[in-house]
C-alpha cells in the first residue's frame, strides 16, 4: 500500500490521498476491516502534513468507506460483494428531527440582475413556448453544473424539467407504472407517499436504521421501485454511506427495478467534498435522479429536474413528451442565467461556510 503525492498534480494533496485510498477500498485492495495506518504513520510515508492525511481520512470516514474506533485507529468499513451488514441498524433508534438551522434564500439583487439581463439578450426567445421536457438552454446549465459539482455526465436529453418534485413524482409513474409496489422510507416525506397512492400506486412504507434503509426491510419487500434521499432523509436526517447506496443498487439491479434518488438537500452537505450521489454509481439503467431548486434559491423557485437514466432515456420520454413544460421560459432562461455566470455556487458555498460556522 504505497501512496504518492505529486505537486504536478494540480489536486489538491488531500484529494489526491483520499481518491488513491478510495479505490484502493474499491478494487479490493484494501479489504472490509483492514486497518489504516495512522495519521502521523501516513503523513511519514507520503511526506506530507498530519493535516493533510485528516482531511482526506475525514471524507473517507463521512462517506462511509471508513470509520475511526477510539484507541485503535481507523478500519475499513465498505462493503460491496454481498448485502451489507450493520449489526447495529436495527437497534439504533431514529430520532424524527427537522432542518433547525436557518438558510438564507438568494440574493433578489442577483436575481433581478439575472432577469435584467435574460430581457436584455432574449426578448424574442422569452417569448417562445418552452420544448416539453424543458428548454435545452437551462438543461445544458444543469448539466455543466453536475458535471462541476457532482461528478456526473449526462446529455441534456436525459433531463428534464418540471415546477416542482411532487410534479415529476407523478411524471415518474407514468414513465415506470402504477403495477408495481414502490418502497418509500419510513419516517419519510408524508407528500411523497400522497402523491403515489393519488397516482393508483401501491405504496410499502421500509423501516430506516442509522444508515438508511434496514436490510431486512429490502430483502422482505416486494417492491420493484425504491424511493430513497440517501442524504439527509426528512424528517429522520439519516445520511447513507457508500455501502448502503451499493445495497440500493444491487436491490434495483436484482429485481430488474429502479431507484429514484430525491438528492434535495445535497448541495448543503458540510464535508469538504459533497458524497458521491447513486445516480454516479450507476448511471446507465436503473437510478432517476431528482433535485429542485426551491431549497437552494427560494420556496418560490417552483423548478426542479430529474436525470433519467441513459438506456432508459428514449422509452421514458416517449411516454410523457407529449406533456407541456410546467416552467415558463422566462423562469427557466433566468435559472440557467444563475447557474452559469457561478452565482448559484457561489450563494451555496456561501451558506455551507455558515452552517459550518453555525455548528461550531
Amino acid at each position: 500500500m504505497k501512496y504518492t503525492i505529486t505537486k504536478e498534480n494540480h489536486v489538491n494533496a488531500y484529494m489526491q490521498l483520499y481518491n488513491q485510498i478510495k479505490n484502493d477500498i474499491i478494487n479490493n485492495t484494501l479489504h472490509y476491516q483492514d486497518k489504516l495506518p495512522s495519521k502521523r504513520q501516513m503523513a511519514l510515508d507520503i511526506q506530507t502534513s498530519v493535516i493533510t492525511v485528516e482531511h482526506a481520512y475525514s471524507i473517507l470516514m463521512d462517506e462511509g468507506y471508513i470509520e475511526a474506533r477510539q484507541r485503535s485507529g481507523y478500519y475499513v468499513i465498505y462493503q460491496d460483494s454481498e448485502w451489507y451488514s450493520n449489526p447495529s441498524e436495527n437497534t439504533i433508534e431514529v430520532m424524527h428531527q427537522s432542518h433547525t438551522l436557518q438558510q438564507d434564500t438568494f440574493s433578489s439583487h442577483l436575481y433581478a440582475k439575472a432577469i435584467r439581463k435574460v430581457l436584455q439578450e432574449n426578448e424574442e426567445a422569452i417569448m417562445v413556448k418552452s420544448p416539453n421536457l424543458g428548454c435545452e438552454e437551462l438543461k445544458n446549465a444543469i448539466s455543466q453544473y453536475l458535471k462541476r459539482n457532482r461528478g456526473i455526465e449526462v446529455e441534456n436529453a436525459q433531463i428534464i424539467i418540471g415546477s416542482g418534485a411532487e410534479y415529476l413524482y407523478g411524471l415518474i409513474t407514468q414513465m415506470i407504472g402504477n403495477e408495481y409496489i414502490y418502497a418509500l422510507e419510513n419516517p419519510g416525506y408524508e407528500k411523497i407517499r400522497k402523491v403515489y397512492q393519488a397516482n393508483h400506486i401501491q405504496i410499502d412504507l421500509l423501516k430506516m436504521g442509522n444508515d438508511g434503509i434496514q436490510s431486512e426491510q429490502l430483502l422482505k419487500t416486494k417492491a420493484k421501485v425504491l424511493h430513497v434521499t440517501p442524504y439527509n432523509s426528512y424528517p429522520s436526517g439519516v445520511s447513507s454511506s457508500i455501502s448502503k447506496r451499493n445495497e440500493y443498487i444491487r436491490f434495483a439491479k436484482e429485481r430488474n427495478g429502479f431507484i429514484i434518488e430525491d438528492d434535495f438537500d445535497s448541495e448543503f452537505c458540510l464535508s469538504t467534498k459533497i458524497v458521491d450521489t447513486i445516480y454516479s454509481l450507476e448511471p446507465n439503467n436503473c437510478v432517476i435522479y431528482m433535485n429542485s431548486f426551491s431549497k437552494t434559491i427560494a420556496p418560490s423557485i417552483r423548478i426542479a429536474y430529474m436525470v433519467l437514466p441513459k438506456n432508459y432515456t428514449k422509452q421514458f420520454c416517449d411516454k410523457i413528451n407529449f406533456y407541456s413544460c410546467t416552467v415558463p421560459t422566462l423562469d427557466q432562461y433566468v435559472l440557467a442565467e444563475i447557474l452559469n455566470n457561478g452565482d448559484f455556487e457561489r450563494h451555496i458555498n456561501r451558506i455551507r461556510r455558515k452552517l459550518r460556522k453555525e455548528l461550531i
